[in-house]
């Protein structure tokens, strides 16, 4: 489940199957203690409440049972451990380099080598000469794996602030180290999940966001609530860091469930921003103050985008501000306003709506950048000072992904030329290319190593297919050139559709080993996701999101319908907010599929919302305690359409112990349903990782395990030959 952050989000991981010898005869049959709401006169009974009361040792024995059946009946599939082996081969080859950012003339990133398992923090100055900084695998963890969740370099690149959490909790403790030396300071900052770091112009001091300091009894729901903005001095204890903003008394109306405010410095800018994000929406609100009324202690905050601007993203260049918005927009436009007297209703419209989607900006110091995306195919664009915008060129067409750092994809320096953009496609590895304003030429920055594979034998096809209202929704294709369409391919499809986010052209070399045997890769871009703009965005949402499920279910029909596969050889897969989507879709139409991968999935609206992400999460996808929108989230809700005596497909859970945004209880819960009402003989199987949360930080062999389980069980289920267990 998304909450605002400057990182990202995403999947789950776990240790070695269990051998084949260990597998108990049956999963483990839950506790059953029914516990009865009234929501406004309909009564609903909850058999696995008991669960929610977690951490216990009753509900501590389930998840580990659980997780021991699954990973002795994985073991026992003949093929599971020789696919395993060929995508660690795979994976292995590739390189990966993310949350670019550039700091006086160098670039520092987050980077796994080739054959790595976790990212590392690394500098790279102008010469190309890299330096690493933080290695996380060097970091006493307790005996769990740590990972680097955020950082942010000082104006000067002379020090950077980092956050190091651990099996992926996100529960991120704040460190300095010094860029030169690499000698770590004494400084050290826990409750720092969402810091958003950002540094005073001197390099002294930086402003961060901090979560409270809760009692033991305090409800989950308190942990996101009561956040602070703090001065931090280096070398200063953080008991001695001087508040300058309590979310709960902001200083301008904001309705919201929850508020996670920040500050931002931009480099040459007299004036810094304070930014306020509800948690999961895409739009901020934005206020402006000079930085030395801010350093002095006494800003007074000047409103530049309220919440009724629809404002997603900015770029600041000297004391101009650019606007990401889709007011009166659903496609996006930028407007630019003077932080001196910042004026969004007579703001000038610097990139109007267009036919495209306007994906990202960012500002250097000769130009504002700006991606666009037409379908799968996105382009690039400058946009000089006081002239006129004009294409730039890429080298083969692909996705500017926001996932791969930066906004949109975009990296710039606000006081130097250029950007460097990454670049990625279905079929193409990522790339981060350098921009040069003087040449007009894009080159590749070197930054990622090349992926050491031929890859020109993979093809991608985008279609659409035509949802049950009419709606066509865009379906992209991956196989293996000339495959036959013999209507038994083993396919894998998936969706997202929650947040506007867009399931973007991406390569992963752990699907190779899936193509070469065969197998189809589809992703469904179903509405509540934002591929086709904010319309398709709030085409998926509350009430509307039952069309982010018929959307995946119309996807699944035309790729039977198109000769691909067959009911007994599609697989469906959600993963986080996507388990609505797969959890809706194997309720509503168990028939359709022969197995699914819930994958840290949001399977019970109904009580998530009372989980420490909740409140965040309810402008996307409701309250359950408002009477209009109770019947929405009711329909969303898998865990209670689970029916007894359906006939359901083989579903692989998985769930993540330390998981902060779908806490492991809520797959849990759905483990337990589905085990004891399903009339099937299909497995229903739970896999959890005791050293991961929700797949943010996992070590790249966490992930090529789960990702062999999961292939080996739809393999199974398939009925491919060397995938039968005796």
């Amino acid at each position: 489940m998304r909450m605002f952050r400057v990182v990202a989000l995403f999947a789950v991981a776990m240790p070695c199957a269990a051998t084949a010898g260990t597998a108990p005869a049956q999963p483990p049959v839950a506790a059953v203690k029914p516990v009865t709401d009234d929501y406004f006169g309909i009564k609903i009974t909850d058999p696995y409440r008991w669960m929610e009361s977690e951490p216990q040792p009753e509900f501590s024995n389930y998840l580990h049972a659980e997780n021991d059946y699954a990973r002795a009946v994985l073991g026992r599939i003949p093929g599971r451990d020789a696919l395993a082996r060929e995508i660690e081969a795979v994976s292995g080859l590739a390189a990966r380099v993310i949350n670019v950012q550039l700091a006086a003339g160098r670039a520092f990133y987050l980077k796994r080598e080739a054959g790595g398992q976790i990212d590392k923090l690394y500098v790279r100055d102008a010469s190309g000469t890299e330096t690493l900084l933080i290695d996380p695998s060097k970091l006493d963890a307790n005996g769990k794996h740590a990972e680097i969740d955020q950082f942010q370099p000082s104006q000067d690149g002379s020090l950077v602030v980092y956050g190091v959490s651990t099996g992926g909790s996100e529960n991120s403790t704040l460190h300095v180290i010094e860029t030169a030396t690499q000698t770590v300071r004494p400084d050290s900052i826990d409750r720092a999940q969402f810091a958003s770091a950002s540094w005073a112009p001197d390099g002294k001091s930086f402003f961060f966001t901090r979560l409270p300091k809760l009692p033991a009894n305090a409800p989950a729901t308190e942990q996101y609530a009561h956040m602070k903005i703090y001065r931090h001095f280096l070398g200063q204890p953080p008991e001695r860091d001087a508040m300058v903003l309590d979310a709960d008394h902001l200083p301008f109306a904001f309705k919201a469930n929850a508020a996670f405010p920040f500050i931002g410095i931009t480099e040459r800018s007299d004036y810094a921003l304070l930014g306020v994000a509800d948690g999961v929406s895409p739009e901020i609100v934005l206020y402006t103050a000079p930085v030395s009324d801010l350093l002095a202690g006494h800003a007074t905050w000047r409103r530049v985008a309220a919440q009724s601007d629809d404002v997603v993203g900015f770029a600041v260049e000297g004391n101009r501000i650019y606007l990401l918005t889709h007011k009166d927009a659903p496609r996006f436009k930028t407007v630019e306003t003077g932080l001196d007297a910042p004026d969004f209703a007579h703001a000038k419209t610097t990139v109007a709506e267009s036919a495209g989607v306007l994906t990202g900006i960012a500002a250097a110091s000769d130009a504002l950048y700006y991606a666009t995306r037409d379908g799968a195919a996105f382009t690039l664009h400058r946009l000089p000072y006081g002239g006129a915008a004009a294409t730039v060129p890429l080298p083969y067409p692909g996705t500017i992904a926001p996932s791969s750092g930066g906004p949109g994809g975009l990296v710039t320096d606000p006081v130097r030329p250029g950007l460097l953009v990454s670049l990625e496609s279905w079929v193409r590895p990522d790339q981060w290319l350098r921009y040069d304003p003087a040449s007009r030429k894009l080159t590749d920055s070197r930054i990622v190593p090349a992926f050491p594979r031929n890859l020109s034998g993979y093809v991608s096809i985008e279609t659409t297919a035509r949802a049950a209202d009419g709606t066509e929704i865009p379906l992209s294709i991956v196989t293996k050139k000339g495959l036959r369409h013999d209507g038994k391919r083993p396919t894998y499809l998936v969706g997202y559709g929650s947040y506007g986010i867009s399931y973007d052209p991406e390569f992963s070399p752990r699907f190779i080993p899936w193509l070469d045997r065969g197998g189809v890769l589809a992703v469904a871009h179903v509405r509540g996701g934002g591929e086709l703009g904010q319309a398709w965005h709030d085409a998926g949402k509350i009430a509307t999101k039952q069309n982010t499920i018929r959307d995946f279910i119309a996807c699944g029909e035309t790729l039977i319908a198109k000769g691909y596969t067959d009911s007994a050889h599609l697989g469906g897969e959600g993963t986080s907010a996507g388990g609505i989507l797969i959890g809706g879709a194997i309720t509503q139409r168990p028939d359709l599929f022969r197995a699914a991968l819930i994958r840290v999935g949001a399977t019970n609206t109904l009580r998530e919302q009372f989980t420490a992400g909740g409140p965040a999460n309810i402008p996307e996808f409701g309250d359950a305690t408002n009477k209009a929108q109770f019947p929405d989230m009711l329909k969303m809700d898998a865990y209670n359409n689970v029916l007894k005596g359906a006939d359901y497909p083989a579903v692989l859970l998985t769930g993540g112990a330390d998981d902060p945004r779908v806490t492991v209880w809520i797959p849990a819960k759905m483990t337990a349903k589905l085990q004891a009402d399903t009339a099937g003989r299909r497995p229903v199987l739970f896999r959890v990782e005791f050293d991961a949360g929700h797949g943010i930080g996992s070590t790249r062999k966490q992930r090529d395990d789960e990702t062999a389980d999961e292939f080996a069980f739809l393999l199974w289920q398939f009925g491919e030959a060397g995938f039968q267990p005796k």
